[in-house]
């Protein structure tokens, strides 16, 4: 079951990064991304209230407590990150480092939860996956956007903090019920999305929203939800290392779009890139 739930995620997670994008081309990424965290917590409670697992909040030890908290922190600035690169280069281009996350959690998995069964054929992965990465990064720049490399190091914090999103997850998700825990780290998410907007000032452009933009960013939201739950009942109930890089395969569903949605074409380089991406995941996870 475990596994089908990644895959639902890497699935879910494909169509967010397309929501998102359709609606940040006017709206501040910033703002977009708390809206969309709105939308994910209501929809992270109402399955809370559907499993009956809202009970059970009072008997979460403050370890796993702390975690959840840390986990949404890291969350939140990852997501900031990622839709500011988003909002600023290709959907292409953004994805394939924002999924590099990849490679350093399957790393940390190895040493933190002693990951080692298979240990060969993770790394070999790992490498395969690093590789592809490279492959897909692509270095020219797109018509219209700013110019600058601004967009790749907000790629790579996006990257980080993910990597660091899942393991300290998958420490305060233990012994708790993962809709109650996706719901518990949503909403440390959206405080720190609201905080972000106020300080910066950008809550005057609340007023402002394009309706048709509002409209994917709440799909992004549900996607986004529908993602997190996949992928948290995943990683309480598989092994991370496996799991992480399953659901990057979202990459897939992000390109696929992207070229139907966007029209943005990959290289035979980044082409060639993205199959190794998918050779590596697949190999992980059908032999490790």
């Amino acid at each position: 079951m475990w596994l089908i739930m990644a895959c639902l995620s890497a699935v879910f997670a494909g169509l967010t990064a397309i929501l998102a994008k359709c609606g940040i081309k006017k709206t501040d990424s910033d703002v977009a991304t708390a809206l969309r965290t709105g939308v994910v917590l209501i929809f992270s409670w109402v399955m809370v209230l559907v499993v009956g697992s809202a009970g059970t909040i009072t008997e979460i030890d403050g370890k796993s407590l702390l975690f959840l908290i840390l986990s949404g922190l890291a969350t939140g600035a990852s997501w900031i990150c990622y839709f500011k690169a988003l909002s600023m280069g290709d959907v292409n281009k953004v994805a394939p480092i924002d999924k590099s996350s990849t490679i350093l959690t399957v790393l940390l998995a190895i040493l933190l939860f002693g990951e080692t069964a298979n240990l060969m054929v993770k790394l070999i992965g790992t490498l395969i996956l690093a590789v592809g990465i490279f492959l897909m990064i692509e270095k020219r720049e797109t018509v219209g956007k700013s110019k600058g490399n601004s967009w790749f190091l907000y790629a790579v914090l996006s990257a980080v903090f993910a990597a660091l999103t899942s393991i300290l997850a998958k420490v305060g998700i233990s012994g708790v019920e993962s809709n109650l825990g996706t719901a518990i780290r949503t909403g440390v998410v959206l405080l720190m999305a609201w905080v972000i907007v106020f300080a910066r000032g950008k809550q005057t452009q609340l007023k402002t929203l394009d309706k048709r933009e509002l409209g994917f960013i709440s799909l992004s939201g549900l996607a986004t939800g529908a993602s997190w739950l996949c992928y948290y009942y995943a990683i309480q109930n598989g092994v991370v290392s496996v799991v992480v890089p399953i659901d990057k395969l979202s990459i897939v569903v992000t390109v696929l779009f992207s070229y139907l949605v966007f029209k943005e074409k990959l290289t035979k380089k980044a082409f060639c890139g993205l199959c190794l991406m998918v050779a590596g995941t697949l190999l992980m996870a059908i032999w490790a």
